[in-house]
C-alpha cells in the first residue's frame, strides 16, 4: 500500500480471489503498466494479486515522494488516469468474457497469454487454470483433449505445447486477457 510499481520489462498477471478461495484471471500486464494506481489514488491496500509470468523488472516509487513531488504535475495525473481508465475498460471486458464467452475461448486465450515466445512449452497445473479462466478442472481436461485432437497444443507428461498458434488465434477471437 505505501509503493507505486512501474513495469518496465516483463509480464505480469493480475488475478483475485473470491473469500470461497476461487481465483479468477483479470488480465496480463506488459510494460509500461503503473501497478498500484488505484491504491495510491484511493489509499486503499490492494485490491488484486499480482505475479510475475516472466522475469520482470520494476521501478518502485514510495507514495509519499509521489505526494511530496507529483502529485500536482498534470503529466503523471494524465498518465495515472489514462492507466486506471483503461484499467475500468479492461475489468468491464472481462467480466464480460467470463459471463459470455464459452471456456474453448477462455483457455485459448489462457494459453496463448501464459506460452508466449521461449515459453510455447510448460508445465501448467490445470486446476490453476481452470479456477484461474471459471471453469471446472474435468472441462479444462475435455478441452485439452480436443485441442489436442484438433491439433492445436501437444500434451506429454504434464507439459503443453503450442503446435498451431493461429488456430488457437481462430478459437480465441481475440486474447482478451492481453
Amino acid at each position: 500500500r505505501e509503493h507505486l510499481y512501474l513495469l518496465v520489462k516483463g509480464k505480469l498477471k493480475i488475478f483475485t480471489t473470491t473469500k470461497e478461495g476461487k481465483t479468477f484471471i483479470l488480465c496480463f500486464k506488459h510494460p509500461l503498466e503503473a501497478i498500484g494506481d488505484i491504491e495510491y489514488v484511493q489509499q486503499t491496500d490492494m485490491v488484486n494479486t499480482v505475479e510475475a509470468v516472466t522475469e520482470v523488472h520494476m521501478l518502485r516509487i514510495s507514495h509519499q515522494a509521489l505526494m511530496r513531488h507529483a502529485k500536482d504535475d498534470p503529466r503523471i495525473l494524465t498518465f495515472l488516469l489514462k492507466g486506471i481508465t483503461n484499467k475500468f475498460y479492461t475489468k468491464s471486458n472481462d467480466l464480460s468474457f467470463h459471463l459470455l464467452y464459452p471456456v474453448e475461448v477462455r483457455l485459448a486465450s489462457y494459453l496463448l497469454s501464459v506460452l508466449t515466445g521461449d515459453n510455447s512449452a510448460s508445465a501448467l497445473r490445470l486446476t490453476d487454470a481452470a479456477s484461474l479462466i471459471g471453469t471446472s478442472y474435468r472441462h479444462i481436461n475435455r478441452v485439452i483433449q480436443q485441442f489436442c485432437e484438433k491439433g492445436l497444443i501437444e500434451r506429454q507428461r504434464g507439459e503443453i505445447t503450442i503446435l498451431d498458434r493461429k488456430g488457437l488465434l481462430e478459437i480465441a477471437e481475440h486474447n482478451i486477457y492481453e
